[in-house]
């Protein structure tokens, strides 16, 4: 691991967004596959939480059918969990769909604010965290070519995630 990397031999992620049934799964499994054949799998440690998530829900079928159609992915036996206090606590990094999962989650654990960013304002250092431009659009309710937009998007980020984080 290169020396300007801020983290101890791993790092705990978490992937926030509200129901975890569309955008923070598909960020988790995106992730995971990433890691798959890498030196650094056992180094990464890569979940996905709901604020408001109703713990065992189903990834929505969009979302599965986005990843498996674009890259294989199976996110199939994915089941939605609710952020708790103990896996705050022990994550090293959280990284949310908007400024809103953000937001809520530096107010409840003030003390964890150097560690809650949104995912594209952590991977895109000029991006203004404040502005809409940090959020990730929710696809749920929405018709399929948006959950494959926002798949794509995803996609993205967490090479970008990977980059910065020099692990790749």
């Amino acid at each position: 691991m290169k020396e300007n990397n801020p983290f101890s031999d791993s790092i705990k992620i978490l992937f926030v967004c509200t129901g975890n049934t569309c955008r923070s799964c598909m960020a988790e499994g995106l992730m995971k596959e990433a890691l798959k054949n890498s030196q650094h799998s056992k180094r990464i440690i890569a979940a996905s939480r709901g604020i408001s998530a109703f713990d065992g829900d189903s990834a929505s079928g969009h979302s599965v059918k986005a990843l498996k159609t674009l890259w294989d992915i199976d996110i199939s036996s994915h089941k939605a969990k609710i952020l708790t206090n103990t896996e705050t606590e022990q994550a090293d990094l959280i990284l949310t769909m908007t400024r809103q999962h953000r937001d809520i989650i530096k107010n409840v654990y003030p003390q964890k604010k150097t560690q809650i960013f949104t995912l594209k304002e952590y991977v895109y250092p000029d991006l203004n965290p404040d502005s809409v431009g940090a959020d990730i659009r929710d696809p749920y309710g929405m018709p399929y070519d948006v959950y494959e937009a926002c798949a794509r998007e995803l996609q993205k980020c967490i090479k970008l995630l990977l980059n910065k984080l020099s692990f790749f």
